[in-house]
């Protein structure tokens, strides 16, 4: 995917999202496998509520591949579940 449209696809409707997106799009996702790369890309489709929910509130996707990146971003973010 294009940076810029990974960046703006990044970008949500939540100040709470973009906090913990903005800089792991920056920072982590360029030292990514193609794999979780991919993984990214298909999160960004996902509701803002249920990114919340599984970054804020330490909710799990059903989906073991989008369990995979969730874990990844809250391990590099400080949502990291204890």
């Amino acid at each position: 995917m294009e940076k810029n449209r990974l960046f703006w696809g990044s970008r949500r409707g939540m100040l709470e999202l973009d906090l913990v997106l903005m800089p792991f799009v920056e920072h982590v996702y360029p030292t990514l496998s193609e794999a979780d790369q991919q993984r990214y890309q298909r999160l960004l489709k996902e509701q803002d509520q249920d990114l919340f929910g599984w970054f804020l509130k330490r909710q799990d996707p059903d989906d073991s591949e989008l369990l995979r990146i969730v874990k990844i971003i809250r391990e590099h973010t400080g949502t990291k579940v204890q």
